[in-house]
């Protein structure tokens, strides 16, 4: 490849454009610019030529027709040595652009922010920009193309050393460019398809991008390689520890997620292991609602999950400190709670910076063979308004409070799920097993095994009962009342044991199934 000699630079986020663009005059490449990048250029006593002046053509219609133009796009897509190509060029007089550095108008943060109008939207749907770097990014074998200001330093390195770029960079370069403009399109399919449909309906076609956040040492194990994509670190800040792991992140979502249903409550705290609650506890401050938690299970926590709906205190991080655990979530932690748990290197401690309920509202999960399920996410909230009193009993004020306090928790916990509670913590918790009335039975052995009586306790089932014996196993081991979805066909059946048993059951009329 020849020497690079002319360079187009038009971008929106000007970070290290002026010091890159100097290393480029220092090596005699021309610059061409356009609008607020040539005055930035200029502004620091750079020598620029307009893209009007280059092409001959005035920039029009409010700036949005300006690089859409055969002198640029020729000059970025003719194939150097080709004689038909070399005629056509030198004929309607089209110079080689070598370099071509553009990031695109800002679509996503402009979407992002509260109350944007369609219009607004739109305007920052960039036309020539994908268009000059696409172009750019097909002829790689000549052209070196920057979609990204963090290229800047490696091009500038061999610009000043050889004058020109790698064939291997150039190729980087242009996949990365493809990348970008994919995740550019999908961002803009994803909200006009929200807004041009209500934000109701499932999209025609599912477009998927999103950037390296980064590496991970592994996957779930240690033969399978992994990442972490998205934007992940703007709802999460990692303020102590070792770098997470891929069963890290999947667990402490999952600890973020549940927490998230207590926010406005009272202290709560919960255990997570595996993606599974083992225990959840709510009192006037987090270290007894931690008590109350670790009381459920004092095995699963070993190696687990910490999340709390408040700012994480010193005398709950003390608590907190007596066992090995692996990551702790928190809206914060106070001065004390840090130097406690920062003296555990290993321990790693995340913020939350913004609940993941403000996140897209649909779960995407891979079934191979390049095929996705979509769905919305599972955000419904029951009330006490919701629930159906199906018994000759009603719930007493405490059940009831009971029962909406277990619903949140096994709303979370994996199918089938069985979880026994009081009003401000769990007894028992049983998860994905192939039996309703198994999960049951782990559930009542957790609690045994723990010390604690079911006496007097709300079982809570994430899907309906499909016979008796769950909802009479429940009432053998000490449960006084239950919470289901109700639908079964055996429903008068289910109903029929628990009056006979004094059980007081309310249905929801809605399923929490977790896979």
């Amino acid at each position: 490849m020849a020497k690079i000699q002319r360079a187009l630079l038009s971008v929106s986020d000007k970070t290290g454009l002026v010091p890159f663009a100097q290393t480029l005059a220092a090596a005699g490449v021309e610059l061409i610019s356009t609008g607020g990048t040539a005055k930035a250029l200029r502004d620091a006593g750079l020598t620029v030529k307009d893209i009007s002046e280059y092409t001959g053509f005035p920039e029009m219609l409010d700036g949005r027709v300006k690089t859409l133009h055969p002198k640029v796009h020729g000059g970025l897509l003719y194939i150097r040595g080709n004689e038909q190509h070399e005629a056509a060029v030198k004929e309607h007089n089209i110079t080689p652009i070598d370099l071509v550095v553009v990031n695109l108008y800002p679509f996503e943060a402009t979407v992002a922010k509260t109350g944007v109008s369609l219009h607004d939207a739109i305007e920052n749907i960039d036309i020539g920009g994908p268009s000059m770097l696409r172009s750019a990014a097909k002829n790689h074998d000549s052209v070196t193309v920057i979609v990204d200001w963090a290229d800047y330093a490696t091009v500038a390195e061999m610009i000043k050393g050889a004058g020109e770029t790698t064939l291997e960079l150039r190729r980087t370069l242009a996949a990365k460019v493809y990348a970008r403009t994919a995740a550019y399109d999908a961002a803009i399919a994803g909200h006009l398809t929200k807004e041009f449909s209500g934000g109701e309906a499932l999209p025609a076609a599912l477009a998927l991008s999103a950037k390296r956040a980064q590496p991970l040492r592994y996957g779930e194990n240690p033969h399978q390689k992994a990442a972490l994509y998205g934007q992940f670190h703007d709802y999460f800040r990692q303020l102590h520890g070792k770098e997470l792991s891929y069963n890290n992140i999947l667990d402490l979502t999952a600890a973020a997620a549940l927490i998230s249903e207590f926010n406005g409550d009272e202290p709560t705290l919960a255990i997570l292991k595996h993606t599974n609650p083992c225990g959840v506890g709510q009192a006037a401050n987090l270290r007894d609602a931690w008590d109350k938690a670790f009381a459920t299970d004092r095995q699963a926590p070993f190696g687990g999950i910490i999340a709390a709906n408040r700012p994480l205190d010193g005398a709950c991080a003390e608590a907190i400190a007596e066992i090995f655990s692996e990551v702790i979530v928190a809206p914060g932690f106070t001065a004390e709670a840090l130097d406690i748990l920062q003296k555990k290197k290993n321990l790693r401690l995340l913020e939350v910076v913004k609940p993941l309920a403000s996140s897209a509202p649909w779960d995407i999960r891979s079934v191979g063979g390049n095929s996705f399920l979509l769905q919305e996410r599972d955000l419904k909230v029951t009330t006490s308004a919701d629930l159906k009193v199906a018994t000759k009993r009603s719930p007493s004020e405490g059940e009831l409070k009971a029962m909406l306090f277990g619903w949140r928790v096994v709303k979370h916990v994996k199918s089938n799920a069985i979880v026994y509670c009081a009003a401000d913590r769990t007894l028992g918790i049983g998860a994905g097993q192939m039996s309703r009335v198994d999960s049951s039975r782990i559930a009542v052995w957790k609690a045994r095994e723990a010390g604690l009586s079911l006496k007097g306790s709300v079982v809570c089932s994430d899907a309906f009962f499909p016979f008796a014996d769950g909802l009479i196993a429940a009432a053998e081991a000490g449960a006084t009342a239950a919470v289901q979805p109700g639908g079964s066909m055996r429903d008068n059946e289910v109903v029929a044991a628990a009056d006979e048993r004094g059980v007081a059951m309310a249905f929801t009329g809605a399923r929490h199934f977790r896979h």
